[in-house]
């Protein structure tokens, strides 16, 4: 992870119009389509094209020669674009909308409106959900996957307190911090979108498969990768430039020397975004890198209110000072399979065909339970009953 060289201010960038947005029409959302398929086009690429020329179908009106002379496209790329993939983009919109999928692009109203003024915007997003939320005030909250007791109770407070604040809470859908975050503001009636480093219909890690099927009910997935994407080992660093441009604010919670939840923190100072950190033990591995965040600049989140202060809220709304699952009630599928649970443990077939719910269903509601403090995860995958 790249160290943070300025911890100025960060500033809101221009969000004047130095990449006009295209007139709404098929032939445009096709273009965009399209362009994000063409081989050696990227992000920044496309959006340096956009800026240029304003639209994506003007992009592919271009002659070769003058595609060639523009710095960072070079003849090859410009051949790529003259043989516009306008068959394989058709086939992928018909493909995504028999499957349920949202495809959004630049040229769609419901766009991310934060994500037009990044450095490098996608030129196309796949979703599952409440399209709504992709232009809902949000706040990211992030952290290790590795993480204290300390860490996991903080990430569910901040998450509750950020929902019944009205905020969607914005997250990767990583096993850890990520998912507690995200769960506890499902859990109390909040939102949640989750940007994957996969296809919306790839589950990763599969341990989370309860959290994907609560986010693809109650809030949005959201992917640059289109159905059936598998995890790569760069997937994940670019999916996190999302992550931050969607939110208003970016929290870390928990982050060890060299995490992956640190470059997130890079893309957000890059978009102006504020970084808040939550400090820790300095004999914590896994507070090692938020405290020196804290050293270098970010602002320190000591309480709930200093989250809200930066969303903008100036008086904060009376929250429990328990974790965030304390006062959280349990729905009637959880109440059901909570019943069922035993203190010996059971499987999840066992536990499936007692309460008769799909299996995702199932794991939903056990991990909720788990989060709430409610049922244990044991070896073998049984799952068993904790009172309080």
């Amino acid at each position: 992870c790249a160290r943070v060289k300025s911890w100025t201010k960060p500033t809101p960038r221009d969000s004047s119009p130095t990449r006009p947005t295209p007139a709404s029409s098929a032939d445009e959302r096709l273009a965009y389509v399209a362009l994000a398929l063409v081989t050696g086009l990227g992000p920044r690429r496309i959006a340096q094209l956009l800026s240029r020329f304003g639209s994506a179908t003007a992009v592919f009106s271009l002659p070769r020669e003058a595609l060639a002379e523009i710095a960072g496209v070079g003849h090859t790329i410009a051949a790529a674009i003259r043989r516009p993939p306008f068959d394989q983009a058709r086939q992928l919109l018909e493909q995504s909308a028999a499957r349920g999928h949202l495809v959004l692009t630049p040229a769609d109203a419901t766009f991310p409106a934060l994500l037009r003024s990044i450095p490098d915007p996608p030129p196309i997003l796949f979703g599952l959900g409440q399209v709504e939320l992709a232009n809902a005030a949000a706040v990211a909250i992030v952290g290790s996957r590795e993480h204290t007791r300390y860490g996991s109770e903080v990430a569910e407070r901040l998450g509750k307190v950020a929902a019944e604040a009205g905020f969607v809470v914005v997250s990767g859908m990583a096993k850890g911090l990520d998912a507690a975050a995200q769960l506890a503001a499902l859990k109390c009636g909040g939102r949640s979108i989750g940007v994957l480093g996969t296809g919306v219909d790839v589950v990763y890690p599969p341990s989370n498969r309860g959290l994907f099927a609560l986010v693809a009910r109650d809030g949005l997935l959201l992917s640059e990768y289109p159905a059936g994407g598998q995890p790569t080992p760069g997937s994940f660093p670019r999916r996190n430039r999302l992550i931050s441009g969607l939110a208003r604010a970016l929290v870390v919670v928990e982050a060890a020397e060299g995490s992956g939840t640190l470059i997130t923190v890079g893309t957000a100072l890059e978009q102006g975004r504020e970084v808040l950190a939550v400090p820790g033990p300095i004999t914590s591995p896994t507070s090692r890198g938020t405290n020196r965040l804290l050293r270098d600049g970010a602002t320190p989140l000591l309480d709930p209110s200093d989250m809200l202060a930066a969303l903008g809220v100036r008086s904060a709304p009376v929250v429990s000072a328990g974790p965030a699952t304390a006062s959280c009630t349990l729905s009637p599928t959880e109440a059901r399979v909570f019943s069922a649970l035993s203190v010996d443990g059971r499987t999840v077939d066992e536990l499936a065909e007692l309460v008769g719910l799909p299996v995702g269903e199932l794991l939903a509601a056990l991990l909720g339970l788990e989060l709430g403090g409610l049922a244990q995860q044991l070896p073998g995958a049984l799952y068993r009953r904790r009172e309080r």
